[in-house]
């Protein structure tokens, strides 16, 4: 593939790492170094092992049939739609507020916003809708490619800055280690993995922006070409995990410092991270890369969550008949009112912690996880599936293995909480 058609073909790969790099990275994987310094870089390694075949079921299937997994899942029955909706219906809000008061805090932090950050994720909540009825899919696929280049090159000088400046010096009579006897400790480590690199939602996310990509750019893309995208951004994801749990590892591990839970607090916490590292006059561009990663991971999952809702409903109540564009746009618009409107509701009676939100979100993630990674399981093993593009007996067995490892993990985490 000559470098022309390969940019071209970049878009859904780089939009799933857009809407994976937020919250598990920004907020969890530098609290994840900023309390336990190195010691759970293993969680990344494991949750991104376990997870990646149910992500890479989405561009597989999307490249082989030209449909999302939501058709597929209808393909296998309606009882699989209706699990999809169920889920989503479960997660979306929590997980919209969790994305949405991350970034509503930098803003404030940003711009030195002193009003409340609930009218500030109102606000945001708004211009996104706006942005996406103007712009639809491609502002999403230009934009991104954008931000992660940037987020990632900062986040890589950060690092090497901070390891060459104050190298790994946690001071001995702060230092605390990872207990597993301790719940408070388990529960964290429980919403780490749960958005570690993404929620398994995304998946479905992504294969809507490839069958988007495919009708407004008016290209048909190969299977090899598809998992390249998709394998960029997974990859992507990986490492700019690692490096923002070294950046809270080499900086405020073992020095007596926390995050606070107040969202405005937090952000200004963050972008420290960065300039104690690499100089204060590097703040224009940290402040404007971390604000732009956390609002495109707003824009990505506000657009997901409405874009997914209208064919999951279509499929499941067939009375609908969404049938034409006129009718799929005004659902459209219909989901984002549904989904602007339980976001605020959700802030609204939880804006005072957003340490809490985030982990409650990320924690429902992880339980609900096998259950889609299931469906897409299913969906790329099914006989409408071109045999040429199934995977491999080595690849299916790795799946399962992941899957039931994921559902152990689940299970005991319900049982441990719960009973």
């Amino acid at each position: 593939m000559d470098f022309k058609k390969l940019i071209k073909t970049l878009g859904p790969g780089l939009l799933y790492a857009g809407a994976a790099v937020g919250v598990s990275h920004l907020v969890q994987s530098t609290r994840a170094g900023a309390s336990f310094g190195f010691e759970l870089m293993w969680v990344i390694v494991i949750a991104n092992i376990l997870k990646y075949p149910f992500f890479e079921f989405a561009p597989r299937y999307t490249a082989a049939t030209g449909n999302n997994l939501i058709t597929g899942y209808s393909k296998i029955g309606r009882w699989a739609v209706w699990i999809y909706l169920a889920v989503t219906i479960a997660s979306m809000f929590v997980l919209q507020s969790g994305v949405t008061v991350v970034t509503a805090g930098l803003v404030a932090s940003v711009f030195g916003i002193s009003i409340s950050t609930f009218w500030i994720s109102a606000f945001l909540l708004v211009l996104t809708a706006t942005i996406l009825i103007i712009g639809n899919y491609s502002i999403l696929d230009k934009l991104i490619k954008y931000v992660i280049v940037i987020l990632a090159l900062s986040t890589l000088v950060a690092v090497i800055s901070a390891y060459f400046k104050n190298g790994f010096n946690p001071n001995p009579e702060m230092v605390k280690l990872f207990d597993l006897s301790n719940p408070v400790d388990v529960a964290f480590l429980i919403a780490f993995f749960g958005w570690m690199p993404g929620p398994i939602d995304i998946s479905v996310w992504q294969s809507i922006w490839a069958e988007a990509k495919r009708k407004e750019m008016k290209m048909d893309i190969d299977i090899k070409a598809a998992l390249l995208d998709f394998n960029i951004g997974y990859i992507g994801t990986v490492v700019l995990a690692f490096g923002f749990l070294s950046l809270g590892a080499l900086i405020m591990y073992g020095q007596g410092q926390e995050f606070s839970g107040a969202s405005a607090v937090f952000a200004g916490q963050l972008i420290d991270l960065f300039t104690s590292s690499i100089g204060i006059w590097a703040y224009p561009v940290i402040a404007t890369a971390a604000l732009a990663t956390m609002f495109s991971t707003t824009l990505t999952c506000f657009d997901a969550y409405t874009r997914s809702m209208v064919p999951a409903l279509n499929l499941s109540f067939e009375k609908l008949e969404i049938n034409t564009p006129k009718k799929e746009k005004n659902w459209w618009i219909i989901m984002m009112i549904v989904l602007m409107t339980g976001t605020l509701i959700i802030l609204g009676f939880f804006m005072s912690n957003m340490k809490q939100m985030v982990d409650f979100a990320t924690t429902l993630s992880f339980v609900l996880a096998p259950a889609l990674a299931f469906l897409n399981y299913k969906v790329v093993t099914h006989s409408h599936m071109p045999e040429s593009h199934k995977p491999k007996k080595i690849f299916k067995l790795y799946a399962l293995i992941s899957l039931i490892i994921m559902t152990g993990f689940s299970a005991f985490f319900i049982y441990w909480r719960f009973l």
